[in-house]
């Protein structure tokens, strides 16, 4: 049976806070001002060619605000301001309406916030573009010129300088969204390879430590073909059994049941080393905490079998407590020892409950302890099972 994959990429990623918020800017902002500038077009329009102009500059600042909302705002940018940037000028020296600056105003701040630089010169710009624009009025009005200048330079040139001066706060408030977002999926993403390597490691448990188990027992059982058939018979029975049940915790793997048992694997192990003809040696200090027992047993799988693997021993001993586990073993070969890959997986598990796995050589004895946080009071002691 194939394990299931651990993480599956959807279809269609879900929407994140940044497409969200863009999404409500939608609905919530555009429709008020299409409102607004429908309503400066019927206030404004004499003739039906001045409603075309006016709703022109209205459609486009329109289209680039839904655009904005939709983040690819600068994709219409340059239609869109030649359009409003030109109905603004008409406005003035044609149609005869200080209104006409909405469209470059929206149109304007919108595009500059998403440059990628120079946004600071690009707004004094556009700000210069409505006040100039505003000015020339002057050269072809009779009105007095201070209330020329307030209707078509100064609040026009207010207004868009301040839409501009806003577009600043709210580019940092989207970039920092982003930012965000994009720590949420990297965390996703890690947490996703974390739980592969999860699996990866506890696969090498399951059927790491069967192979070696079965090919010391096949070993044991040709040496018994032909002084001790019944021995060897029961050998490659338990062979039988090991393989089925390690198709059992693989299949319980992949549908992420698997429970490791300390007192299964603490038989397994003493089973194990007997079989190998290493003396075994069991010390209870303390009833194991129940929370602890899954790690530990990994970790005894784990060093049972690189003792199998990688030393030559003759004794073993473990030792038990609360919430710890102790392995030592002789037998250990000269020179520089294995690298154990299984075990520094496991030390980073263990660190992740808050305890610790080390493991050192000595005198030629390897030792392997694992220490995880004490549990709370009130646990029974045992006693000592000797072999």
């Amino acid at each position: 049976m194939r394990p299931r994959r651990l993480a599956r990429r959807p279809r269609e990623r879900p929407q994140g806070t940044w497409a969200q918020l863009r999404s409500l800017n939608l609905t919530v902002l555009l429709p008020p001002l299409a409102a607004v500038g429908v309503l400066l077009v019927v206030v404004d329009a004499e003739t039906w060619w001045h409603g075309i102009a006016l709703s022109l500059g209205v459609l486009a600042a329109l289209v680039a605000f839904a655009r904005w909302a939709a983040g690819d705002v600068l994709r219409v940018a340059v239609p869109c301001l030649l359009v409003t940037g030109a109905v603004w000028p008409l406005g003035v020296l044609v149609l005869d309406t200080p209104r006409a600056f909405w469209g470059v105003a929206l149109t304007g701040p919108l595009v500059v916030q998403q440059l990628s630089r120079h946004r600071g010169t690009a707004s004094v710009a556009l700000v210069a573009f409505v006040a100039v624009t505003g000015v020339t009025r002057l050269l072809v009005s009779d009105d007095p010129v201070r209330d020329t200048l307030i209707s078509y330079a100064i609040i026009p040139a207010t207004l868009t300088l301040v839409g501009a001066a806003l577009a600043f706060p709210n580019k940092g408030f989207s970039d920092l969204l982003r930012e965000l977002e994009q720590s949420r999926e990297r965390e996703a993403e890690l947490a996703v390879v974390r739980e592969r390597m999860r699996f990866a490691s506890d696969l090498h448990d399951i059927q790491g430590h069967t192979l070696h188990v079965v090919k010391l027992k096949i070993t044991l059982a040709e040496k018994l073909l032909r002084s001790d058939l019944g021995r060897a018979r029961e050998e490659l029975r338990e062979v039988h059994a090991l393989v089925g049940d390690t198709i059992s915790q693989t299949k319980e793997l992949a549908y992420a049941q698997r429970r490791l048992n300390l007192a299964t694997e603490l038989e397994n192990a003493k089973n194990l080393f007997e079989a190998a003809g290493i003396q075994v040696r069991v010390d209870r200090e303390a009833e194991v905490d129940p929370r602890a027992g899954e790690l530990l047993g990994q970790v005894l799988r784990e060093t049972t079998t690189n003792i199998l693997r990688h030393a030559e021993a003759t004794r073993v001993r473990i030792t038990l407590s609360e919430a710890g586990i102790s392995i030592v073993n002789d037998g250990v070969r000269e020179g520089p020892s294995p690298e154990l890959r299984g075990l520094r997986t496991l030390r980073e598990r263990v660190a992740g409950e808050g305890g610790e796995l080390a493991v050192r050589q000595r005198d030629g004895r390897f030792v392997t302890a694992a220490t995880l946080p004490a549990p709370r009071a009130g646990q029974g002691s045992g006693g000592r099972d000797d072999r």
